[in-house]
């Protein structure tokens, strides 16, 4: 099993409000759902016109993941009211947390 984890930053240059850009980045999350992957904004909440999204993605073919940054960035693409900046990816074997993130997680 791999966990993949991806960051993406994006500019909403239209953005004249929380509430204006709370509204394009609502959107993109459902959208990127659809991918089978959580999203949340991560960063960048109380600015207007930036925000950081992080994702997270856990899958047995390591394949999928290392094609999702494609996927991602081609969804916000087509979202007209923000501009992609960049998107980060860190695919990892679950076996790496076993002994480190985890701790003596037994669950």
């Amino acid at each position: 099993m791999y966990v993949g984890v991806y960051r993406v930053e994006l500019h909403i240059p239209t953005s004249q409000s929380l509430k204006a850009k709370r509204s394009v980045i609502n959107s993109l999350k459902t959208k990127l759902a659809t991918l089978s992957i959580s999203v949340a904004e991560v960063d960048g909440q109380d600015t207007w016109q930036r925000s950081t999204l992080g994702l997270a993605a856990v899958s047995n073919d390591v394949a999928y993941l290392d094609q999702l940054p494609d996927r991602i960035e081609s969804i916000c693409l087509r979202e007209p009211r923000a501009t992609f900046l960049r998107v980060e990816r860190t695919v990892l074997p679950v076996d790496d947390f076993e002994n480190d993130a985890w701790g003596d997680f037994d669950g």
